[in-house]
């Protein structure tokens, strides 16, 4: 007899990610099977674990892709199989998310469950609009209603002769389609036509717009300016006071997305940058960095390391990896006393001092070809070099070594594997061309992303500027048939922030 899982029913805000709450972001972490909606950040699918599955079951305008039964039903079979399962909404689940009707289900199958309350778009799109939902000097009070009831409802539950009375700031979310409707019947039922109102599309997200009108003309400018949903509507003085209180968006990356191609484990630094600059970053980890298959040869090297004159690292990856496994095996640092140490770049270097070393060398241009170049000037003949690496390094270090007629020896560290977990939300914006940039900062991360998106759909890249961290992932970029924008200057993550920002500006 199988265990009974569990079910978050969690509410992942309304669009920027950085609303997203810690303990939602926990449970994402921890679930085994994400069941999400198509309002959902694909930045905040990112911090699934890597085996975790996905069932999109996002509703279209118009079009139930997956009927509530059914939705149910995928909660209730996930859980009864043991798993532990995230049902992340957009904004709040309890606010017209259907969360409550979902843990009905579960509760009367005995499903354990927890909600965990998201920032509902009700107050935050108005927020990012520069609108305050209440203010002492507008309104005492704040009513959510709902833009679209159930389908097939013979009795409305909205009572505008009721709702046209209040003073405070009405708020209607799910609301485009009778937008004209709802405006006509809080007139009719005695709402002055002058009172102020603001639509906001695809609140607190790059590519939010806001309409500024009345209630007897907001309609007809939202029709004229084709927004779409999802949006929300504010109706009341306070929306006002969004000329001098609007603060969004802000930086030099803002209505900009990008992708990051990057592995997960390294995207951090270069997310967080692309966040700072106001725009929002995706991570789409092409590859995986996991352990050796076995540890056999490396333990080897590990415990004869009088051999080397040098250890030669390609990669912040390999660095890690090396020093991971000299700490599982107890092996002194200090062992490496007599040995030099060569550096790739700056990021390679900078995670080694952090190791407590300093690069003997670090070619001018952080390139295989000048890396090569200096290291044949200073090792001396019959001086042994080590190569730590990935089971998919490029061959040209290797190859020049052997070339200069140096004793190496390659030892894979770590391998590079591809990573397909967010392949359907990035093809989808790639789909709805909702994308501005991609980046990537190595070969393999070009080679795997081309890999998962398929040679037949490079096509939906035609409007996409694409930029690379350096001319060998460039060269790879070319090769893999993707026309390359920019190469950053300098082949850091700071370079590559340097021309996103560039490229933004033209």
């Amino acid at each position: 007899m199988n265990c009974k899982g569990m079910v978050y029913i969690l509410g992942a805000g309304p669009g920027d990610y950085g609303l997203l709450t810690i303990k939602a972001a926990d449970c994402i972490s921890k679930a085994d099977v994400i069941v999400y909606d198509r309002l959902v950040n694909a930045s905040i699918l990112s911090l699934a674990k890597k085996d975790a599955e996905f069932i999109n079951v996002g509703k279209m305008p118009n079009h139930h892709s997956v009927p509530q039964d059914i939705i149910n039903k995928i909660l209730l079979d996930k859980a009864m199989e043991g798993k532990v399962v995230a049902r992340v909404k957009g904004g709040d689940p309890f606010v017209f998310g259907r969360g409550g009707e979902e843990a009905e289900v579960l509760q009367k199958n005995s499903i354990e469950f927890e909600v965990v309350p998201g920032i509902t778009s009700a107050v935050a799109a108005a927020a990012y609009a520069g609108i305050p939902v209440t203010h002492r000097d507008y309104c005492s009070s704040l009513h959510i209603i709902t833009g679209h009831e159930k389908p097939g409802r013979d009795v409305s539950f909205i009572d505008y002769e009721v709702i046209a009375k209040l003073e405070g700031t009405l708020v209607f979310l799910m609301g485009m389609k009778n937008l004209n409707e709802i405006c006509s019947n809080l007139i009719k039922f005695g709402k002055a036509g002058i009172t102020p109102a603001a639509v906001i599309e695809r609140g607190s997200t790059i590519e939010q717009r806001v309409i500024i009108g009345t209630l007897q003309d907001i309609s007809e400018k939202v029709k004229k300016s084709s927004v779409k949903s999802p949006a929300v509507t504010v109706i009341g003085n306070v929306v006002n006071l969004r000329e001098r209180l609007n603060w969004f968006p802000k930086g030099k990356l803002a209505g900009k997305r990008v992708i990051v191609t990057r592995a997960r484990e390294q995207a951090s630094s270069l997310v967080e940058e692309i966040r700072k600059l106001g725009g929002e970053a995706v991570e789409f980890p092409t590859i995986r960095i996991e352990e050796p298959l076995d540890y056999e040869h490396f333990d080897r090297v590990l415990g004869n390391l009088k051999w080397y004159k040098w250890i030669v690292f390609t990669s912040v990856n390999g660095v890690r990896a090396f020093f991971k496994r000299m700490r599982a095996l107890k092996i002194d640092i200090r062992s490496l006393w007599e040995i030099r140490i060569g550096a790739v770049g700056e990021a390679t270097a900078i995670e080694l001092s952090a190791m407590g070393l300093i690069a003997d060398f670090i070619p001018a241009d952080y390139t295989t070809k000048e890396l090569l170049k200096g290291l044949v000037g200073l090792i001396n003949k019959g001086e042994k070099v080590l190569l730590p690496r990935t089971d998919i390094a490029n061959k040209e270090l290797s190859e020049g070594l052997k070339e200069n007629n140096i004793d190496f020896e390659e030892l894979t560290v770590y391998r590079t594997v591809t990573e397909a977990s967010m392949k359907d939300a990035v093809h989808e914006l790639l789909v709805q061309s909702r994308v501005d940039f991609i980046t990537f900062t190595s070969s393999s991360t070009v080679r795997n992303f081309v890999k998962l998106l398929g040679n037949e759909n490079l096509g939906l890249l035609s409007t996409i500027k694409t930029v690379c961290i350096g001319p060998v992932t460039s060269e790879t970029a070319k090769e893999s048939g993707l026309n390359v924008s920019a190469v950053a200057d300098k082949y850091t993550i700071d370079g590559l922030i340097v021309k996103l920002v560039e490229l933004s500006e033209e």
